[in-house]
């Protein structure tokens, strides 16, 4: 299959993955990247000389990883060093009020009966047996499926399965499902907020997101060295198998030919001809046209409305004291409703926000002494193209956060040129036709999750990757997006009737009247 060839756009997880997929089966692939590293959203900021993981800063579902390398004869644990958590977040509220939730869910359990009573301890351990049936009844015929619909994940359960597709819950709303289980208003402010990993609202999202609760209660761990060491190591997998990677490398354009892809332009002219795209950025950078018009007519148009959150983000090295910091921290408003009022109904920041404090440097057991990283983010509206955030508004919000992290007692002691402040315009810069959003489109309703594109498009020869297309955003999901491209290109490949070659003839050339067009 060598002569086969095909061009990656982007290597964030997804295209890091669909590029050792393909080079490790005999493929002839490259992988083209705008910044100057591999990572896309799980980058690092460099502060103070030092490197700080400033998008995800935990792996979930690690066995999406142990298998798709195990499908290639690799293993995970051979190329990165992952550390279980015992503590998964610490959570605080004004009032002095604070809870940890752990690994272990009986801990938990007990944790929250000490916290808000036996009748809370009860219903967390209701929750969690219903987030796990959750997670079991999506996670074959929705998550691992290539591309699915309500009539096959119907079909995949029978009429026998009908009561486990009713018990996901789809057309009942998170926020209403959490009241029946939780009477405390904190702890369902604390499960609601697993609506925001998917970029979504708590009261808009539908009840099937309890399934966080169930990845996290099956492990988090961390990654020795920084998430970003994760995709260093697929990078270092995938060129050892042959794959070509070049960063600092813009594509301006999908060449079409004869109806189909046949290469790609970049942003210099040079021309790279190959058989197949995988467009491993956002979606809604393709939907804008940004990579041509004929890529822009096969792909869905994403409505901003439909946008998932974006976040305003500190990394910093600072002196904390105080509160006793673990690695996760969550600090809640004193009013969630409020602050998504704000967020997506008005499309501001919120006037007082929940704060994420990520705390690098501690483990379980150990704090950190003088100054320490610290990744801070509350989240944001996705709106840097058409009502981008102005100074004065993040500064307010830069205010508000630290006051918050004030009140429930954590001190911070950091210059601002140890701090580094991200916002959704540098988001929007860096994910280009996402207005900031990070995640894609945003989970509300129980549509939304049907509604994303998978990996193949109305374009032949042209696939997508990434966590704007099935099954989601986050580390995991785009992996196994990236992965399920991957398929998609080789059975096509192995379909001679499905997937023609192109007339025109390989390698790298510059643009020509005949063969430069994206019409």
């Amino acid at each position: 299959m060598s002569e086969r060839r095909v061009v990656v756009i982007g290597a964030g997880m997804a295209g890091l993955v669909a590029t050792l997929s393909l080079a490790a089966r005999g493929v002839a692939v490259t992988c083209l990247e705008r910044a100057a590293a591999p990572g896309g959203k799980m980058r690092e900021v460099t502060v103070d000389g030092v490197p700080i993981d400033s998008g995800p800063t935990v792996l979930t579902m690690r066995w999406v990883f142990e298998a798709i390398l195990a499908d290639l004869g690799l293993k995970l644990s051979d190329h990165v060093t992952l550390t279980r958590a015992q503590i998964l977040a610490r959570h605080s509220w004004d009032g002095g009020a604070g809870l940890d939730l752990f690994a272990d869910r009986d801990r938990s359990r007990d944790a929250i009966g000490a916290f808000a009573g036996a009748e809370e301890a009860r219903g967390y351990e209701r929750f969690c047996a219903d987030a796990r049936r959750i997670y079991e009844t999506l996670r074959g015929p929705f998550i691992e499926a290539p591309s699915p619909s309500l009539p096959r994940l119907v079909a995949a359960h029978g009429i026998g399965g009908l009561p486990d597709l009713l018990a996901i819950r789809p057309f009942t709303g998170l926020w209403s499902a959490l009241g029946g289980y939780f009477r405390d208003p904190r702890l369902r402010q604390l499960f609601g907020r697993y609506a925001t990993y998917c970029g979504s609202s708590p009261f808009r999202a539908p009840a099937t997101l309890m399934l966080v609760a169930h990845v996290e209660n099956e492990g988090v761990s961390y990654v020795e060295g920084g998430m970003h060491r994760l995709a260093q190591a697929l990078a270092g997998l995938a060129q050892a198998r042959g794959a070509r990677l070049r960063y600092g490398t813009e594509v301006r354009s999908i060449d079409v030919v004869g109806g189909r892809v046949a290469g790609v332009t970049l942003a210099d002219g040079e021309r790279i001809a190959c058989d197949a795209v995988v467009a491993a950025g956002d979606v809604a950078g393709v939907a804008a046209g940004l990579l041509g018009e004929r890529p822009r007519r096969a792909v869905p148009r994403l409505p901003r409305s439909a946008r998932s959150l974006s976040a305003l983000t500190w990394s910093m090295r600072a002196t904390a004291g105080g509160f006793p910091l673990v690695r996760h921290n969550v600090f809640f408003s004193r009013d969630y409703a409020a602050e998504f009022d704000d967020i997506d109904r008005a499309g501001r920041l919120p006037g007082e926000p929940t704060v994420y404090v990520c705390a690098q440097d501690r483990t379980d057991e150990a704090a950190a002494s003088g100054p320490e990283r610290l990744f801070c983010l509350v989240n944001a509206p996705a709106r840097a193209d058409e009502a981008p955030l102005t100074p004065e508004e993040i500064e307010r919000c830069r205010i508000s956060t630290f006051a918050l992290l004030a009140r429930q007692g954590l001190s911070l002691e950091h210059k601002p040129e140890a701090t580094v402040t991200t916002g959704p315009a540098e988001f929007a810069r860096l994910f280009p036709g996402t207005g900031g959003a990070l995640y894609g489109r945003a989970s509300h309703g129980w549509r939304a999750s049907f509604q994303r594109p998978g990996s193949r498009t109305r374009l032949p020869g042209l696939y997508l990757a990434g966590g704007s297309v099935h099954p989601g955003p986050g580390v995991p999901m785009a992996a196994l997006s990236g992965r399920s491209a991957a398929s998609s290109i080789l059975a096509d490949f192995a379909s001679t009737s499905r997937f023609p070659r192109t007339a025109m003839s390989g390698g790298t050339s510059t643009p020509s009247a005949t063969t430069g067009g994206t019409g």
